[in-house]
């Protein structure tokens, strides 16, 4: 059976991981979570005090760093250095540390293998920042998933009130501004629709509705 890769790019707070996770279990797809790899990187970095602001500080600090995908029960896991820091990646904190590591070309080359290594192995929904452009330019589908950014805002606090975070709907929309603005105007592969790809805005889709658009989107490339 040939292998089919599906390419999910979009801003943050747009629903791309649910989304993407949801539609891969329907489809029977692996699913992998780009953003989690820079995440767990910044996680490194904040942890062992590295000054986001020094791209060479952050980029030696990979030496240190070995990270990896595991498949537990068909759900994607990050091990940093053996370590299960699944969750702990997702915490407020850590989205701005993601944000500081991400555009450094250092950082984005050691893990573009990690990447290319599932799509190679699986039919796979991979979604990020540059999926479609960069990590697998030749995917054979390609979403645009995004939202008004007060949308993805109140979508994005409701999900870390649930968990128990101390953060207002203000310090939510701030930070998804600020990280709209650094994804888009980076140096190294800035956020951007690819020429190819389907826009897919969920702004007034509930979750199930915006699952079956990336299905039905998916179904009709195929």
């Amino acid at each position: 059976m040939r292998l089919i890769s599906v390419a999910i790019d979009g801003p943050v707070g747009a629903g791309k991981s649910t989304i993407a996770r949801a539609a891969a279990e329907r489809m029977n797809f692996i699913y992998c979570d780009t953003g989690a790899l820079y995440r767990a990187v910044g996680l490194f970095c904040h942890r062992n005090g590295v000054d986001m602001h020094d791209p060479s500080e952050i980029a030696m600090s990979l030496g240190n760093i070995k990270l990896e995908i595991r498949l537990i029960n068909g759900v994607q896991r990050i091990f940093m250095n053996s370590e299960d820091v699944s969750e702990e990646i997702r915490l407020p904190k850590i989205s701005m540390a993601a944000s500081a590591v991400s555009p450094v070309p250092e950082v984005r080359a050691a893990l573009l293998g990690l990447q290319r290594d599932i799509a190679e192995t699986h039919s796979v929904i991979m979604d990020g920042r540059d999926i479609g452009t960069v990590v697998l330019p030749n995917a054979d589908v390609k979403i645009f998933l995004t939202a008004k950014p007060e949308i993805r805002a109140k979508r994005r606090y409701d999900e870390l009130v649930a968990k128990g975070s101390d953060v207002t709907f203000e310090e939510v929309l701030d930070d998804l501004n600020k990280r709209d603005y650094n994804d888009s105007h980076r140096g190294t592969a800035p956020l951007k629709q690819a020429a190819d790809a389907v826009r897919a805005d969920t702004s007034e889709l509930d979750f199930e509705q915006s699952v079956e658009l990336v299905c039905n989107i998916i179904k009709e490339r195929m």
